[in-house]
């Protein structure tokens, strides 16, 4: 057990649901870029701003990167199970499952974490409280986006297969993430987004060759907003979540961001909250309210 003091958990479920309302509204940002800019040219886009916001924060800061090959080499490890992997799989499955279906799968990052934990790392306390709490939550993710949402599970199962590939490289980094402990959640944040720089820049270059796409204000700006608040600001508060409420606690925010998808529904585009969607977002909250106020060591 460590002997830090518990981090003041109203600040930090107050930094959780911010942080699921910049990635649940990405994929609103995401629809609207895409449809002009192709997926991994986007995805270069979103990661080189993050890079130079990130970067700039460190220089206001006077802080500086990593300077040890070993850091950079772990860096990358995270780099691929937080955005170059994670990222392009989800991209890929999202052609070939419905929506509804694609986000339950996808939420149901904070079981893996639980059972990874549970049964290899043991890095984190794991709890009867903790499961139900993961369990709880992803039963809110279902009824918010609809008990039909699974009519589809078994067909199209490759699509299937990436979505939860997608929730897997989602845990394997909020467990690989606590390494970083020893580095501000700035530099870890800005490690991360210079690698996947570094890989997926020459892909976007190479596949797509960006230079001959004329792409609208609309997508141009959505891809900024993507870059700089889904992305930059996301990862300062993803970092700096892992080593407050621990691995399991912020991936937890990947049952909000259902939530935040029929909020933003709800005040853009006027639809309506049914029961049951109403029931399924108080589920999703006590949920993850279970996980992080469940016994844990961070």
């Amino acid at each position: 057990m460590s002997s830090k003091p518990r981090p003041n958990l109203a600040i930090e479920f107050g930094f959780l649901g911010l942080l699921a309302l910049l990635w649940g509204s990405s994929y609103l940002f995401i629809k609207v870029a895409v449809s002009e800019i192709p997926p991994i040219t986007l995805i270069a886009v979103r990661v080189s701003i993050a890079a130079v916001f990130l970067l700039s924060v460190l220089q206001w800061r006077m802080k500086s990167l990593p300077q040890d090959s070993k850091t950079w080499r772990m860096l990358l490890v995270q780099s691929f199970f937080n955005s170059i992997g994670a990222w392009t799989i989800l991209a890929w499955g999202q052609q070939h499952v419905d929506s509804g279906l694609a986000s339950v799968l996808n939420s149901t990052s904070p079981i893996f974490v639980f059972f990874f934990t549970l049964l290899v790392t043991r890095h984190e306390a794991s709890s009867g409280l903790k499961l139900f709490g993961a369990c709880l939550g992803l039963f809110g993710v279902v009824l918010i986006v609809g008990v039909d949402a699974l009519t589809g599970l078994g067909q199209q199962v490759l699509g299937q297969l990436a979505a939860l590939t997608g929730a897997v490289h989602y845990a394997c980094a909020a467990i690989y993430g606590k390494r970083f402990s020893q580095l501000t959640a700035t530099a870890a944040a800005a490690g991360t987004m210079i690698w996947a720089c570094l890989i997926l820049v020459p892909a976007s270059l190479i596949l797509d060759q960006p230079w001959t796409l004329r792409a609208s204000t609309r997508a141009v700006l959505a891809a900024l907003i993507l870059g700089l608040f889904c992305t930059g600001i996301a990862l300062l508060i993803y970092f700096r979540l892992l080593k407050t409420l621990g691995s399991i606690g912020v991936a937890s925010q990947a049952y909000l961001r259902a939530g935040v998808g029929v909020l933003l529904g709800t005040v853009i585009l006027g639809e309506q909250i049914t029961p049951v969607i109403g029931i399924g977002l108080i589920t999703t909250i006590l949920g993850v309210v279970a996980i992080n106020l469940s016994k844990r060591s961070v």
